[in-house]
């Protein structure tokens, strides 16, 4: 069996005793240490076991490689053997047990929890929830691996199993929430953390200044804050005397931090977070039989949460109750493989238990332990589906029969110092190990012993609860505690008869929230209503808050909480909403009726029209015209008396760029003409209802003249154009591009010639005679009309 544990370095970090004895091969060490490196660990086992059945004297290194070996290929009751074997030599030392600590606790991942190393990447992939490495408070009661916990120890839900109101960062409910630009909200407390930079979720960049955000801070969001009181007011209660209580610790005032924190658990009994940080502070407080309790709660309520088991084994470490406490590192271990602290003081303690073994040979036979050490191993090998029977595992020293490589030396008992030789300590004996066959590594590490020497005291035997497997845990709590299983999902319902429509209205229109979006001051609206608003002012329309940078950067993004808090729970209100909306984009975008119409200049088919845009109405309208997706508006000349002339040419947006101040300039390109049937306006703008226009064709012989007509016109266009000075048609070349081409078929489009229109809009003619001449639906009219044009100013120029 191979247990996946990651492949840490390779250097063995204890070297052979006697590396120059004769019964060493260094051809064979080196083929063990290959196979060691490929993975092959039974192999190298079999080698090193090789090696020290043809020892004189026992040699500590080799024992120990062996035995990392044999952890590595997951035969965990040999290598204890080994280990122990090797611990009669020499003391071990703590680092020596790091591949036994992570065999154990693949085993308990992968056997136990149902867990492969790459599920758990995927799954509890290393999460930093925004508070500091060194525990803030814990500063100075800090116990080992504290500077880890919050970076490995943190909340292991990943962001899909979170409810609707939990924040991203602490996995709590959402407290003081405020939403970013890019539309994810968070608590502000979160926020404000010096290591958070950036959205946990879209990976948005704060621009932050000393914790807070450039230039208003962070703000709360309104409408989320009222709806999470009125929700959830018991938790939301809850959440603040938490948050007062961390604030306290931090102070350093941690009887009345905990005065806090005990009255946020009366109103949330089942949140392990809350009870988790009490365990937490009772530790501080060094009231470790309190935080025992607590952190056997915590773990109860949330058995997969690695910081858990890791404060509970802090309150049993300090209780001296290490037996227990190494149970509650090798869960960490299992749940984090990547925490190495606590991979530590598991490998600290087995290194306790191990020497304790060999310490009281010391004391008086009387007070000497009889039990067996190998009494661990039936167990631990049922748990990973060895039977006993098997050849490899025997009494002592393995058979080796995989593979042997001997110098005829028998194996001499006798020289080896077996486990079956080795007293176990007291710690073992009063753990009563159940005479029954297990199946679980649960029974197995419920009997690893300790190094406590003091034998259990009667009243003592109740306060250690017998061992349970989280999994296991989480499945009893779930069927007993219905409730508690809720929590444990920490999953929130919203309060159906709490659910009021007029909680989610824009302020602006006074309808339901449409695509929501919360301004830097906290406050939210409906897209349009706000971009409208910001067209005239830019500025909060509540609270007068100066949003010049806001209109800048365009990031209008959809608030998504409030958004699904819609889409759930007022869904039938949204539907209607939205039909309202859709039939106001589809009346916008009708192209016959109430046609926007842009009031300034003359435009022309096929001619560029580049537009500065700065008055509000005609933000809007241009902003209706992209939204829609038509593009298309109508342009006009003003007129005293009706607003705006009766003949104009549709305008088609090719590109649209932004200034800070929300000024734009568009390029846009004429499209066709049309006749105004009716004059109209519609939010500040001047719309219409449009006819649009064609040329009348001609056939036979009508035809033959236009195009005699048509080609002679343009000859006299060509000659016109090359008798102008070369910096006026310079002029004329950048702004409105180079004379199209003459056509073969002048009545190929319905609008005539594109060189007409360029022609016309280059003459030096007033407005009204380029809209008579925009006009006419007739082209020999219009051919006619520019030769004319033509010949006068030619003969004016020649004057």
């Amino acid at each position: 069996m191979e247990t996946g544990t990651p492949n840490h370095s390779q250097n063995f970090l204890c070297d052979f005793t006697n590396p120059s004895d004769p019964g060493i091969c260094p051809e064979m060490l080196e083929v063990a240490q290959e196979a060691f490196r490929a993975g092959d660990y039974s192999l190298a086992a079999e080698i090193y076991g090789s090696q020290l059945a043809d020892l004189q004297h026992p040699d500590r290194g080799l024992c120990l490689r062996k035995a990392d070996a044999l952890a590595r290929a997951g035969r965990i009751g040999e290598a204890l053997d080994m280990y122990c074997t090797a611990a009669n030599l020499s003391r071990l030392r703590p680092e020596e047990l790091q591949l036994l600590v992570e065999s154990i606790a693949d085993s308990l991942r992968e056997k136990e929890l149902k867990m492969s190393s790459l599920e758990r990447k995927t799954t509890y992939g290393n999460q930093n929830n925004g508070k500091s490495e060194t525990g803030d408070y814990v500063n100075k009661s800090k116990c080992s691996g504290d500077g880890d916990i919050e970076k490995f120890g943190d909340i292991d839900e990943n962001d899909e199993s979170l409810d609707l109101f939990a924040c991203r960062v602490c996995k709590c409910l959402l407290s003081d929430p405020t939403t970013l630009q890019c539309g994810h909200t968070f608590c502000k407390r979160c926020l404000e953390n010096e290591t958070v930079t950036e959205c946990k979720i879209c990976k948005y960049k704060l621009n932050k200044k000393n914790g807070q955000l450039y230039p208003i801070g962070f703000r709360v969001n309104v409408i989320l804050v009222s709806l999470l009181d009125k929700w959830y007011e018991t938790e939301s209660k809850a959440r603040r005397l938490y948050l007062e209580g961390e604030s306290l610790c931090k102070k350093q005032e941690f009887g009345s931090a905990l005065e806090k924190y005990n009255a946020a658990i009366q109103l949330a009994p089942f949140d392990y977070i809350l009870i988790g940080e009490r365990a937490k502070l009772h530790t501080v407080m060094n009231n470790y039989t309190q935080a025992v309790q607590d952190g056997d709660s915590t773990c109860r309520l949330k058995p997969l949460w690695p910081k858990a088991h890791y404060l509970k084994a802090i309150a049993l470490t300090k209780v001296g109750r290490k037996e227990e406490a190494l149970k509650e590192f090798l869960f960490c271990a299992a749940l984090r493989p990547e925490w190495s602290s606590v991979k530590l003081e598991a490998q600290k303690i087995l290194c306790e238990t191990f020497s304790s073994v060999f310490e009281n040979d010391s004391f008086p036979a009387p007070l000497r332990p009889q039990s067996s050490y190998t009494q661990l191993k039936p167990s631990l090998l049922n748990c990973i589906n060895l039977p006993l029977t098997d050849e490899r595992i025997s009494d002592g020293c393995s058979k080796d029969s995989r593979f042997k490589v001997s110098k005829t030396a028998p194996c001499d008992n006798s020289v080896f110092t077996t486990v079956e030789s080795v007293k176990t300590p007291h710690s073992l004996k009063k753990l009563d190990f159940p005479v029954e066959d297990t199946k679980t590594l649960g029974s197995v590490l419920s009997s690893l012993p300790g190094s406590s020497l003091k034998r259990r005291c009667p009243s003592d035997s109740g306060s250690s609860q017998g061992f349970e497997l989280p999994c296991k845990i989480l499945k009893q709590d779930g069927e007993c505690f219905p409730q508690k299983a809720a929590v444990h999902k920490r999953s929130r319902e919203v309060p159906i008869h709490l659910v009021d429509s007029s909680d989610l209205e824009c302020s602006l229109c006074m309808r339901l929230f449409y695509e929501p979006v919360t301004t830097p001051c906290g406050h939210t609206f409906c897209l349009k209503c706000l971009e409208r608003c910001l067209d005239h002012n830019p500025s909060c329309p509540l609270c007068k808050e100066d949003l010049s940078l806001y209109l800048a950067t365009k990031m209008y993004n959809k608030t998504f909480v409030t958004e699904e808090v819609i889409i759930r729970y007022l869904s039938e209100e949204l539907a209607e909403r939205k039909t309202v909306y859709e039939e106001e984009m589809k009346e916008l975008s009708n192209l016959n009726k109430e046609v926007p119409i842009f009031v300034c200049t003359m435009a022309f088919p096929t001619i560029s029209c580049p537009l500065h845009v700065f008055e509000p109405r005609y933000r809007l309208m241009i902003r209706r015209c992209m939204e829609t997706g038509t593009k298309q508006f109508g342009m006009c000349i003003a007129d005293e008396r009706k607003g705006f002339a009766d003949y104009g040419c549709m305008l088609e947006v090719r590109d649209v760029k932004f200034f800070p101040d929300g000024r734009s300039v568009v390029d846009t390109i004429g499209v066709s003409r049309f006749k105004v049937l009716s004059h109209s306006q519609r939010d500040g703008y001047n719309t219409a209802n449009v006819e649009y226009l064609e040329d009348k064709k001609t056939e036979g012989e009508e035809y033959a003249e236009l195009v005699r007509l048509h080609n002679s016109v343009y000859d006299q266009a060509v000659a016109w154009f090359t008798s102008l000075k070369d910096n006026m048609k310079s002029q004329i070349l950048s702004h409105f591009g180079s004379m199209p081409g003459k056509e073969s078929d002048p009545q190929a489009s319905p609008n005539g010639p594109a060189w007409c229109w360029w022609l016309l809009a280059v003459l030096p003619l007033e407005n009204r005679a380029q809209l008579s001449i925009l006009a006419m639906t007739c082209l020999k009219e219009r051919l006619i009309a520019i030769r004319r044009v033509l010949i006068f100013v030619t003969r004016k120029r020649s004057s």
